[in-house]
């Protein structure tokens, strides 16, 4: 599916990630994890070709499908992006354009990618919101500024699903959104990927989620995958000392000796 060797990206001729290799297979989770600044969504941006100008790829390859990524012309990486590779990020409010309706941006993705109609695109976007639990009909006519951030990130979601990728990259998706509300969109994130038999790269820095998800993981520091594995071999018998640092930093929930309310006190009947 994905196969990314030897990959050296930098800032002038500092490298920020620095000769790192990975493969993702058809319908895996892969994470990519560790601190911010270890190089992660820096990787992301590189596979689709939507590095910033300051960062350039001064060594390595991506293939996509069996495709050089990094040979592609803007018309060809064009037509990819949406349909056999889409992202999701973490800032969901600046995933929209916020003086257009979220219908209208469903509407021109489609019009983009697809020969469908006007009113068959309205009805496939529709049904993309319905598949992310969203009321359907308000959020295609509302402003981005009318809808929550987990609202948004659904619809984020939505968008990026709605052409059936082969690959979703999902950079720090839930980092913004309180914890609740971040169960459910991995949950119904893992439904949809399983469903379409979609692959995943996961960029986080939480190892509980990437052991919840993950198939495989990396772990970066300074731009290096310094560990990589299937995801419960790694964190359950970490080899690498940085790899045993972010285990140690997760936090831990104390032991509370109070009794949880539930609705009778302590010593009624």
């Amino acid at each position: 599916m994905l196969e990314v060797t030897d990959l050296t990206i930098c800032n002038q001729n500092r490298p920020l990630v620095d000769h790192i290799s990975f493969t993702i297979e058809s319908g895996e989770w892969y994470g990519l994890v560790g601190e911010s600044g270890s190089g992660k969504s820096i990787t992301s941006l590189s596979i689709g070709g939507l590095l910033p100008s300051s960062l350039h790829m001064k060594a390595g390859s991506i293939r996509f499908q069996g495709r050089d990524m990094v040979n592609m012309n803007r018309r060809e990486k064009s037509c990819m992006l949406g349909h056999g590779l889409s992202y999701v990020f973490q800032d969901y409010q600046g995933a929209f354009t916020p003086f257009m309706k979220i219908g209208k941006q469903f509407d021109e993705v489609l019009r983009a990618h697809t020969s469908l109609k006007g009113t068959e695109r309205r009805i496939s976007a529709l049904e993309a919101l319905k598949r992310v639990k969203l009321p359907e009909e308000k959020v295609y006519g509302s402003y981005p500024f009318q809808l929550s951030g987990g609202q948004l990130q659904r619809a984020s979601i939505a968008i990026a699903m709605m052409l059936k990728p082969s690959l979703l990259v999902a950079d720090e998706i839930t980092t913004a959104l309180d914890s609740i509300t971040a169960a459910h969109i991995l949950k119904l994130l893992d439904d949809m990927v399983k469903e379409t038999n979609c692959s995943v790269l996961f960029i986080t820095h939480d190892l509980r989620k990437v052991k919840k998800y993950a198939d495989r993981i990396g772990v970066m520091e300074k731009g290096k995958i310094v560990e990589s594995g299937f995801a419960q071999d790694v964190l359950s018998a970490p080899s690498h000392p940085y790899t045993h640092k972010l285990l140690q930093s997760l936090p831990e929930l104390p032991e509370s000796r109070r009794r949880l309310w539930t609705g009778e006190r302590e010593g009624m009947c």
